[in-house]
């Protein structure tokens, strides 16, 4: 039986963080949907096909992930209506710092009351990981500072292109 599961997110630009908790994500799944989120209320760098690129280029390219136990799709529905869409019962967070917590928790609560047949696992990306954050990637790439060893080199050149 296959195992589905959705790591949601906007991934503005993939982080070596993010790739930590797809290897561990799918250590529980046989198939990881990585869904790329089109919340127009956020401000982006890349827009969201050039999002889904960027992954499928750090994970596929960069990083040599087998690619039939990855799918990479931008999405701007309900995770939950994702969940239904693609069969998986299982909806990957990570987190950082307890200051993620909270809402998270309260994201997981109102997924689960949203349709109670899915779960929210909670994965925290290795200590040397947990201090990456896409906002902080770019504001050290606009600032000139060496962004190499939070992204993948893919990455670190489509941050330069925009910048």
């Amino acid at each position: 039986m296959t195992k589905i599961g959705i790591y949601p997110g906007t991934f503005d630009p993939i982080t070596y963080g993010h790739v930590d908790i797809i290897k561990k994500a799918l250590k529980v799944v046989n198939q990881l949907i990585v869904a790329v989120s089109n919340d127009y209320s956020k401000d982006y760098m890349f827009n969201s096909e050039e999002r889904v690129s960027i992954i499928k280029n750090s994970l596929f390219k960069d990083l040599n992930f087998k690619k039939k136990n990855i799918k990479v799709i931008p999405f701007n529905i309900l995770t939950t209506s994702l969940c239904k869409k693609y069969n998986a019962h299982i909806i990957f967070r990570g987190l950082r710092a307890v200051s993620d917590f909270e809402y998270e928790f309260q994201l997981a609560g109102m997924n689960r009351k949203l349709d109670n047949k899915i779960e929210t696992v909670f994965l925290m990306s290795d200590a040397e990981k947990q201090v990456i954050s896409s906002k902080f990637v770019k504001e050290i790439a606009r600032l000139n500072g060496k962004i190499n060893n939070f992204v993948t080199k893919s990455t670190t050149k489509m941050i330069k292109g925009k910048l």
